[in-house]
């Protein structure tokens, strides 16, 4: 383990890309460490390697496998100190304009413009001695059920996140995907109980994804909805698996996918096109997608979600809520707020 992270460390010590990653439940550190700066792009979805995309398509950059040196490493469990720290809520100002683009989702919704629509909003934190590596060990830690990752390119940026949602996971005949929605604050109980909203949500998330995948797949299986629990959050989730048929192309599976009803809305091109016509800010890689293209012939990819970018001594924390005909815009800020405590648990920030 001491291994890999002091390869990450010098990597940003030579301003070299690399990602590090750990896959939900596992016991190891993998590592995609390049040996030049070059931006590479994904073309076709044939490559090898680690794969970052942004949330409307437009950038899709790749670690490649053969321009790397991979190290994997057994997990080594810490004792982690959370930060106990309470920063200061958003001013009055930022709460009442998400407060507002809600209640404007809503009402689009009313008008019949889309059934259901993502809005986010963009967080900023100062820092207090940050470190990367650190902070990659401690989300490493603390949220072992999720997709943790730390990635870097100069030409990009550092990001870092722990995610709980699969976007697609798929050899070259099998896939395993997910439907997620509704979200509450775990109150220290197994037993969760879903309000009719979010109930609602998740089933159009659902009937979405299988309707979609039905034109890339001879058979598509989908689980009952059950509670899962992310960090102190718990979530709806529903398993869809099948069998892809021997035309379809993993670039086509992709593109029916991304952006998900979870983190875009339905249908996808009018939700899509409200976000970024109201949103005020570029989401760019936050909503996007990562995680691994090919490597041994199978793609293991997530939606970046409890994630952060780090630029200049800050930190900027993104935090997106589901909004249905039956949304309460001061319930959706509530919902913001708790969600991005996932990121500040693991922050020294200035309160």
């Amino acid at each position: 383990m001491e291994v890999i992270l002091k390869k990450a460390k010098n990597q940003l010590a030579q301003n070299l890309p690399f990602v590090l990653y750990k896959k939900p439940n596992s016991d190891i550190v993998s590592g995609l460490f390049q040996q030049n700066d070059t931006l590479f792009e994904v073309n076709n979805f044939n490559e090898k390697g680690f794969v970052f995309a942004s949330f409307d398509g437009n950038k899709t950059f790749l670690i490649p496998e053969n321009q790397s040196e991979t190290i994997n490493a057994v997990f080594q469990k810490k004792e982690i100190l959370v930060s106990e720290k309470e920063s200061d809520f958003p001013n009055e100002l930022e709460k009442n304009n998400f407060k507002n683009l809600v209640s404007k989702g809503i009402q689009a919704i009313e008008n019949n413009e889309f059934k259901k629509v993502v809005i986010s909003r963009k967080e900023i934190l100062n820092l207090v001695d940050f470190d990367v590596i650190t902070t990659f060990e401690k989300l490493a830690n603390l949220y072992p059920t999720t997709f943790v990752y730390c990635f870097y390119h100069p030409k990009v940026g550092i990001w870092l996140g722990a995610t709980p949602e699969q976007l697609l996971k798929a050899d070259t005949i099998n896939f395993q995907t997910i439907a997620l929605a509704g979200t509450q604050k775990d109150k220290g109980s197994n037993e969760v109980f879903w309000a009719n909203k979010e109930q609602e949500e998740q089933k159009i998330v659902t009937d979405y994804i299988v309707e979609k995948l039905k034109n890339v797949a001879s058979e598509v299986l989908v689980s009952e909805p059950y509670s899962i629990k992310a960090g102190s959050i718990w979530h709806i989730k529903t398993d869809i698996s099948g069998t892809l048929n021997s035309s379809s192309s993993l670039q086509q599976v992709i593109q029916l996918l991304h952006p998900t009803p979870a983190v875009c809305g339905l249908p996808k091109d009018k939700s899509k096109a409200f976000i970024m016509e109201n949103e005020n800010y570029n989401r760019t890689f936050y909503t996007g997608f990562l995680g691994e293209l090919n490597i041994e012939n199978k793609t293991d990819l997530f939606v970046n979600l409890r994630c952060m970018e780090i630029e200049n001594c800050q930190a900027y924390l993104f935090m997106g809520c589901g909004i249905t005909k039956d949304s309460v815009p001061e319930k959706e800020w509530e919902e913001s707020i708790n969600k991005s405590t996932t990121m500040k648990k693991v922050l020294d920030f200035e309160s």
